[in-house]
């Protein structure tokens, strides 16, 4: 793929993988909603308290592989550094949810995950990419 193909396949819906490095055994790797614009920064939110966001805080960086899993087969991986650590704004979460669930489920899930959320931004430095349809 092309940069402009990888960045587009990469900004459409998929569930993405989440590696990140842990010291102590083999990376985590757990499939994560997220959010790309091209030429932006992926954006992925979690609960402060979970094990990915201790391992994000401690790493400083994580990697992001986007895959169709249909024929032709094809993936987008991007790995970086986090740009920028933040609590979740009021509707982002909702937002989030809508684009994986859809309205209604969405916004049903929103409420049920009102407890807050921590919010990471990686800048992709690395990208890798297949299409094994071209």
């Amino acid at each position: 793929m092309n940069e402009t193909e990888r960045q587009a396949f990469l900004a459409d819906m998929h569930v993405g993988v989440m590696g990140i490095a842990d010291d102590k055994r083999g990376p985590l790797t757990v499939p994560v909603w997220y959010s790309y614009e091209p030429g932006g920064d992926v954006v992925v939110l979690t609960s402060p308290d979970s094990r990915k966001a201790k391992l994000v805080d401690a790493a400083g960086r994580f990697s992001m592989c986007a895959q169709q899993e249909a024929l032709p087969y094809k993936y987008v991986m991007v790995e970086g550094p986090v740009v920028e650590v933040r609590d979740s704004e009021p509707g982002e979460i909702e937002k989030m949810a809508i684009r994986y669930l859809g309205e209604e489920a969405g916004r049903a899930y929103a409420v049920d995950s009102a407890g807050g959320s921590v919010v990471y931004s990686m800048r992709p430095e690395r990208w890798y990419s297949v299409d094994y349809g071209s």
